[in-house]
């Protein structure tokens, strides 16, 4: 009987098995039964599997093999590859050929569209999609409770830095949205989100923090969105009536809220410029007659500011009301206290100015009010502070017009990638980061946020084959129409180049580290 008779044999046995279990298990519980059933899968799926390589082994031809350049390799003998797939690792054995002066190579990784390393696809997919959202060492877990598998958080992040290598490529050669999908303003906004980094060891450990001093060392992780939207028009007693008087939705509004089309978001740890000048490509990709206006949402920092400018000239820069808004909340605070009866109506009286785009009447009163006598001092710099604030940000202030051209005014996009894309995976608690750990996870974790993670496991698949094998990989068809396809694959009667078995040993990571990532 040859090897692949023999696992058939097995197989075969197993589903024997499988059946007197399901027969035999008269009083137990669903769940019982579920359980068993699924641990007898996995064992069959291991099992079909090696069937699988063997078939595929047995058919691979062993008399030479032709490499780039005419360069002809004798067969030389099996070498064993190692796979570690959701069914456990498994190892097979395929043809080797070889010739001193020019190297060896295996044809049939080639034909498999395998790695350079042990983990298969699925695999990695899997341990990486579940990684974007939560922490290695709790994926790692999952793998355990549910399939029986050894993954180190090790391991995890050496899959996350390998399978992101392509992300920046991948979004370079991605088409731009259909004209058709679009809407007329294109929207760009940016923030920043600070990542808790390893702290590097200090030649000497204070037993006690001076001021300024952080036991958290945080690096800004830049957050950039790109969409566009359909004007919507409102007047600032729309907005005063929303923020301030917001009434229960009873009757559908007669102006739905319209939700951003084609939204993207990037985060990078590589700073302001190099997020900024990878936004202004985007943005150009996605420009066209259907666009007729351009607006650059930002809050009040400066040196965002610049720098959208300078990235991003051609857009109008508007300052996030939102931000603008906390401002007159700080200068009613400093006024009248957080309790005053006082404090709410003074600043929708403000919002309304502001609003309107009467800016100046609002630096006016604020300055009116730092100077009359009974202002303390304490209230004096806050409402110098605003008027400050208020004047240096007065050309991204025309809110009158913005609402008048149906813009958005608001930065709640970014907001909320800052929040989702960056803090909820990244400031979990005790978790520190090395630069190259959270610059590759939050690469995988925008492809999964924007939607594309199919789209990038295909085409990531596609660059690893050019890179190892240095030809384009070949279109598959479906596995479903190859198994309807009335092909069979010989079994050559020397059954000893189909050796196959199960190794039951620990996952070790892909490459050598000598720091384990925090998370």
């Amino acid at each position: 009987m040859s090897h692949t008779e023999q696992i058939v044999h097995e197989l075969h046995a197993e589903f024997e098995s499988m059946l007197d279990y399901v027969k035999s298990s008269g009083h137990a519980t669903a769940d019982q039964v579920e359980r068993g059933l699924f641990r007898r899968l996995l064992n069959l799926g291991a099992r079909l599997m090696l069937l699988f390589f063997a078939l595929r082994s047995e058919h691979a031809a062993r008399d030479t093999h032709q490499k780039a350049k005419g360069i002809v390799l004798p067969y030389l003998a099996e070498r064993r590859r190692q796979y570690f797939s959701i069914f456990g690792k498994l190892a097979f054995w395929r043809p080797y050929f070889y010739r001193p002066d020019a190297g060896g190579a295996s044809p049939l990784d080639q034909d498999l569209a395998l790695g350079d390393d042990c983990y298969s696809d699925l695999l990695c997919e899997l341990a990486e999609y579940l990684g974007v959202g939560t922490t290695y060492a709790k994926v790692a877990d999952c793998f355990s409770r549910l399939l029986g598998l050894d993954l180190s958080t090790q391991a995890i992040s050496d899959m996350v830095a390998e399978d992101a290598c392509d992300v920046e490529a991948f979004y370079r050669q991605k088409a731009a949205p259909p004209t058709a999908s679009e809407a007329s303003i294109l929207v760009i906004q940016a923030d920043g989100k600070g990542v808790p980094m390893v702290r590097q060891p200090a030649a000497t450990r204070k037993l006690r923090l001076s001021k300024g001093d952080k036991h958290n060392r945080k690096k800004e992780a830049v957050v950039t969105g790109v969409y566009t939207i359909v004007p919507r028009m409102r007047t600032p007693a729309d907005v005063i009536a929303s923020l301030f008087h917001p009434a229960p939705k009873i009757v559908p509004s007669a102006q739905p809220r319209l939700e951003p089309q084609n939204k993207q978001l990037w985060a990078t740890m590589a700073g302001k410029d190099a997020a900024l000048g990878r936004l202004a490509k985007q943005a150009a990709r996605r420009a066209g007659p259907h666009i007729e206006h351009r607006v650059a949402l930002t809050d009040g920092a400066e040196a965002l500011q610049e720098r959208v400018q300078k990235h991003l000239p051609d857009f109008s820069l508007v300052l996030d009301f939102i931000h603008a808004d906390e401002y007159l909340w700080d200068a009613a605070n400093s006024l009248f206290g957080e309790t005053s009866a006082q404090r709410t109506p003074w600043v929708e009286q403000q919002t309304l100015s502001l609003l309107a785009g009467r800016q100046v009447d609002i630096v006016s009163e604020l300055r009116r009010l730092a100077t009359l006598t009974d202002t303390k001092a304490t209230q004096r710099k806050v409402l110098n502070q605003v008027a400050n604030y208020f004047e240096r940000n007065a050309p991204f202030m025309h809110y009158d017009q913005y609402l008048a051209q149906g813009w958005p005014i608001a930065s709640g996009v970014i907001e909320g990638a800052c929040r989702h894309l960056v803090k909820d995976r990244c400031e979990l608690s005790g978790m520190r980061w090395t630069l190259k750990g959270v610059e590759n996870l939050l690469r995988l974790r925008a492809v999964a946020v924007n939607n594309h993670w199919e789209d990038y496991q295909r085409f990531h698949q596609q660059q690893r084959y050019q890179r190892l094998y240095g030809v384009p990989m070949p279109q598959q068809d479906s596995i479903e129409a190859q198994v309807l396809e009335p092909t069979s694959i010989p079994v050559p009667e020397n059954a000893s180049t189909g050796r196959l078995f199960i190794m039951p040993v620990m996952v070790k990571p892909r490459t050598a580290s000598a720091q384990q990532p925090a998370a």
